[in-house]
C-alpha cells in the first residue's frame, strides 16, 4: 500500500497532511470526530539528525498544546544516516532526543501509535516505531533492529552461526515475523479490510500499557520473558510480605 492508500483507508473524513522532504507532519479527523496528530519518515530514507531534531520539535510542539490528542507515527525509512557530519554533531542524541519526545508525550496523556508500513532498521526503528506505545505494521514491512551481515562484523560470528540462532531464537532476527513473534509489534493490520476501525482499536487500549513482554512470552519469541516476570512477580510479593509483618 502507498501512503497515500493508507492516510484515505485510516482517515475517510480528510486529513492535513505536509510533506517535507522525507518528513510528514499533520493533523487528521478520525471517524468519530476526533483529532489526530500525524507525523513520520518516509519514502524509505534515512533518518539524519536534521530529520530527527524537526520531529522531536515536532512531538514537543503537539505536548505543549495540551490537547492529549493521539498521535499516528508513519514509518517507512532506512537506518540512521550513516554519514560523517552526522556522526560529529552527535546523531546519537539527536535519536535519543526523539525517542525521548515520544516518551514523554505518552506520558503526558497522548496515545502513540508507530505504523510499520514499509523498512526500519537500527536506530532509525528504535527511534521512532519502538519508542512509541504501540507498534502495528501491515502486511510487506521489513523490520531490522540489526541486519545479520553487521551483526556479524559486530560479534565476530559467522553469517551461518548467526543463521542458526536466528531460526532458533527470534531476537537474534530480522523481519516482520520475529518482531511479532517478540512482542516488539502488537499486531499486523489486515490491509484487506477497512483500516480506520483497526486503528480505533488500538487507541481503545489503555494509556501507558506496555505489554511488549507479556506478548513476547506468549508467542514464544522472549523464552526467558515469563521466568523474568513470574520472579519479579515473586519478589513483589516477598516484599509486600515484609512490609505487613515489618
Amino acid at each position: 500500500m502507498t501512503l497515500d492508500d493508507i492516510l484515505a483507508g485510516l482517515f475517510p473524513n480528510g486529513h492535513d497532511i505536509e510533506a517535507i522532504g522525507s518528513i510528514v507532519a499533520g493533523r487528521a479527523t478520525l471517524p468519530d470526530g476526533g483529532l489526530i496528530h500525524l507525523l513520520g519518515i518516509t519514502r524509505g530514507r534515512p533518518l539524519g539528525a536534521n530529520e530527527a531534531i524537526v520531529l522531536a520539535g515536532r512531538v514537543i510542539d503537539i505536548v505543549k498544546s495540551g490537547d492529549r490528542a493521539p498521535i499516528l507515527v508513519l514509518v517507512d525509512s532506512a537506518s540512521q544516516r550513516m554519514s560523517k557530519r552526522d556522526e560529529l554533531l552527535g546523531l546519537n542524541e539527536y535519536l535519543s532526543h526523539l525517542a525521548k519526545a515520544l516518551l514523554l508525550a505518552e506520558a503526558e496523556g497522548h496515545r502513540t501509535v508507530g505504523l510499520l508500513y514499509g523498512g526500519s532498521a537500527a536506530g532509525a526503528f528504535i527511534a521512532t516505531a519502538l519508542a512509541t506505545g504501540t507498534l502495528v505494521a501491515l502486511p510487506g514491512a521489513h523490520p531490522a533492529v540489526m541486519d545479520l551481515p553487521s551483526m556479524a562484523r559486530v560479534t565476530k560470528l559467522s553469517i551461518d552461526v548467526l543463521k542458526a540462532k536466528a531460526e532458533a531464537t527470534p531476537v537474534f532476527a530480522p523481519g516482520l515475523d520475529n518482531m511479532v513473534q517478540t512482542g516488539g509489534i502488537h499486531v499486523v493490520w489486515d490491509e484487506t479490510s477497512p483500516l480506520a476501525p483497526q486503528l480505533a482499536a488500538v487507541l481503545e487500549r489503555p494509556a501507558g500499557q506496555d505489554d511488549r513482554g507479556r506478548l513476547g512470552a506468549e508467542r514464544g519469541g522472549r523464552r526467558k520473558a515469563a521466568e523474568i516476570a513470574d520472579r519479579v512477580v515473586a519478589l513483589a510479593a516477598v516484599a509486600q510480605q515484609g512490609a505487613q509483618h515489618g
